[in-house]
C-alpha cells in the first residue's frame, strides 16, 4: 500500500510579515482516493488563524487536492490542500523485518565494567531536598 502524506500550505502572519508555510498533518496509507477523501475532510473542517473576521470563504477542487481562499475585512488569505505520494522520509522507523539483528556474542569478561560504588543514604527534608549539599565534604575543591 503506497502511504500519502497530506500536506497544508498556509498563510501565515499579516501585512509585510505576511507569508507561506507547508506543513504535513497526517500521513494515510491506502489509495490515492482514500487520501483525497480524509485531505477533503480536513479542508472543510479547517479554521486558519487569518482573517479573524472571515467575510467569505470558497473551496476549490484541484488535481491533487484543494484551496481554500478566504477573503477578510482588508486581505484574503489562501490556504492549499495537497495529497502527495510519500517516497523517502529520513525520520521514519525501521520495520522489523528489515531489521536483521545479529547474533548476541558472549560477553568478555575482561570487558566487564565494574559496578559504581554504592552511596550512602542521603539525609534529606520532608520536601526531597538534601539537608547537606552533595558538594560538601569534597576534596577536590579549592
Amino acid at each position: 500500500m503506497a502511504i500519502w502524506g497530506l500536506v497544508i500550505e498556509t498563510t501565515v502572519g499579516v501585512g509585510e510579515r505576511k507569508h507561506a508555510e507547508a506543513y504535513v498533518l497526517t500521513h494515510v496509507e491506502g489509495t490515492r482516493e482514500e487520501a483525497l477523501e480524509e485531505l477533503e475532510r480536513r479542508a472543510r473542517g479547517h479554521t486558519p488563524e487569518h482573517p479573524r473576521s472571515p467575510k467569505r470563504r470558497r473551496l476549490f477542487r484541484e488535481s491533487d487536492g484543494f484551496l481554500l481562499v478566504i477573503d477578510g475585512a482588508w486581505q484574503s488569505f489562501s490556504t492549499r490542500f495537497t495529497v502527495a505520494e510519500l517516497l523517502d522520509d529520513s525520520a521514519a522507523p525501521t520495520p522489523p523485518s528489515a531489521e536483521a539483528a545479529p547474533p548476541e556474542a558472549e560477553p568478555d569478561p575482561a570487558d566487564a565494567v565494574p559496578p559504581p560504588p554504592s552511596t550512602p543514604p542521603v539525609e534529606r527534608y520532608a520536601d526531597g531536598v538534601p539537608m547537606r549539599p552533595t558538594w560538601w565534604g569534597r576534596t577536590d575543591l579549592p
